[in-house]
């Protein structure tokens, strides 16, 4: 397929997540985190939901996380992968309880520090620039039972402590950051977002909104930090993106739409801008909700606004009114939405939506005027493993190829200013929603099975060498 050449300095790479990759969660003096107590199977969604309560690991369950891919030990045998496609940059998360295990702690843990210098260090013999969030999801489960994760706003001074320590640290390290991955997530996996339980009785809105004011104060703390320990360093946010499409042109269901893309774009709106929006204010009023807005916080939040906007896109949604008839999509439990008949789906039931993609970022630079970065992007899949242990993913390909040539287009078409690309995930990794290995994105194959079975070695499948072509030629061969 012929793609349009990206501009100059234009950053090719991909993404993962400590939690879904490192695996030795124990080693190097790292603490429990929320992410290690997500289960494989039926219990995944409500611990994910905080409404089955999990706060220590136990026999009846197993948890893929744990070993993961072992990149911990694996780092420099996949940069070094990661360098022969081309990687630009590399999008990764810091585990907040490899630095401060328990997340109270007076001094850090200087062994998970030094995990940390080590992969930076690797990625620098090559040339790729590391791309580091700083919240991926986890939260240390110590201070979920001290203080009940981010409902309370202690919170937020262990967090800025988290984020002051690693920007210092890295400081000649690390040029691009983000705050919090998928942030708007707290209000659809309130435990796996945000560590939150749910007490019995208990008003959930106000939780999941308070939980979203003290990430929100977090997250402009640590922008500011970053700025003055080196202002050269670019702090970005980070949501789950998808333009809602109108299931009809009826005015109900417009309204429906333009009410979900609301929901999605409140976080961004308070971190790109630096206050909440009218709509926002009378949104949470409506819920009875109260937000729980200190003397002074008005001022963090103006003074720590993003230098640019990230995100994922896996599929646009579709919204309706409560009285439109409308089947709904059964691929992604987290957000529902309406099925769109236009669209193919994945294995999975993720609907396929290339053009959404472009829709997605035309929205995203009129809301906003900030570059942009697209952190996630890519397609789970039941890979066949052939005789030879070749992978044919073609439709891999084909679906990451459709969405870069819309991405290009954003680009060279519309005037979208895009920093770059790190597809979901370049090597196999657990899934986040399922905790299946099976559902894999990788170009990279890791040799793990559900069961845990496998010996973890690394082999390339035929998106690999199409996607270091990619890069080559700056995104003009697709």
């Amino acid at each position: 397929m012929k793609g349009i050449r990206m501009p100059e300095g234009f950053l090719w790479g991909g993404a993962t997540a400590a939690n879904q990759c490192e695996g030795a969660w124990k080693e190097g003096g790292r603490g429990l985190a929320n992410v290690d107590l997500m289960p494989y199977g039926k219990d995944r969604f409500p611990v994910a939901l905080g409404k089955m309560r999990m706060l220590e690991c136990d026999s009846e369950h197993s948890y893929p996380s744990h070993e993961a891919i072992d990149f911990y030990h694996h780092y420099k045998e996949d940069i070094a992968l990661f360098a022969e496609m081309g990687f630009k940059v590399y999008r990764m998360s810091i585990a907040w309880t490899r630095i401060f295990p328990n997340g109270d702690e007076a001094e850090p843990n200087e062994a998970g520090l030094q995990f940390y210098d080590n992969v930076f260090d690797e990625l620098h013999k090559y040339g790729i620039e590391p791309l580091v969030t700083l919240v991926h999801f986890d939260a240390p489960v110590h201070l979920i039972k001290k203080f009940g994760g981010w409902k309370s706003r202690e919170m937020v001074s262990c967090f800025e402590k988290y984020a002051r320590t690693v920007l210092t640290r890295y400081k000649d390290k690390v040029k691009y950051w983000l705050t919090f991955n998928e942030i708007n997530m707290l209000l659809h996996f309130p435990f796996m977002g945000a560590g939150i339980l749910f007490d019995e009785g208990e008003n959930e809105a106000q939780v999941k909104y308070t939980a979203a004011h003290h990430e929100l104060l977090a997250s402009a703390l640590a922008v500011k930090a970053a700025h003055e320990i080196n202002p050269a360093m670019k702090v970005g946010c980070m949501l789950a993106a998808g333009q809602y499409y109108p299931y009809s042109c009826r005015a109900g269901d417009v309204w429906a739409a333009l009410c979900d893309d609301r929901k999605n774009y409140f976080f961004i709106d308070v971190q790109s801008r630096g206050f909440y929006p009218p709509y926002a204010l009378k949104a949470v009023e409506k819920m009875g909700v109260k937000l729980p807005i200190q003397s002074g916080d008005a001022e963090i939040l103006q003074n720590g606004t993003v230098d640019f906007i990230s995100f994922s896109y896996y599929s646009s949604r579709v919204s309706a009114a409560p009285d439109t008839p409308a089947e709904r999509t059964d691929g992604n439990a987290v957000i529902q939405a309406v099925k769109n008949p236009y669209l193919k789906a994945s294995d999975w039931g993720w609907q396929i939506d290339p053009e959404g993609l472009r829709i997605t970022m035309n929205v995203l630079y009129d809301r906003y005027q900030k570059p942009l970065f697209i952190v996630e992007n890519g397609l789970g899949t039941n890979d066949k493993v052939e005789a030879d242990g070749s992978v044919n993913d073609d439709e891999r390909v084909a679906y990451m190829a459709s969405h870069i040539l819309e991405m290009e287009k954003a680009v060279a078409e519309d005037g979208v200013e895009l920093m770059g690309y790190t597809m979901w995930g370049p090597i196999d990794i657990v899934s986040a929603s399922t905790g299946e290995m099976k559902k894999r994105y990788g170009f990279i194959r890791v040799n793990k099975n559900d069961d845990g079975t496998g010996d973890l070695a690394r082999s390339k499948k035929k998106s690999f060498a199409w996607y270091k072509r990619v890069i080559e030629t700056n995104g003009e061969e697709l």
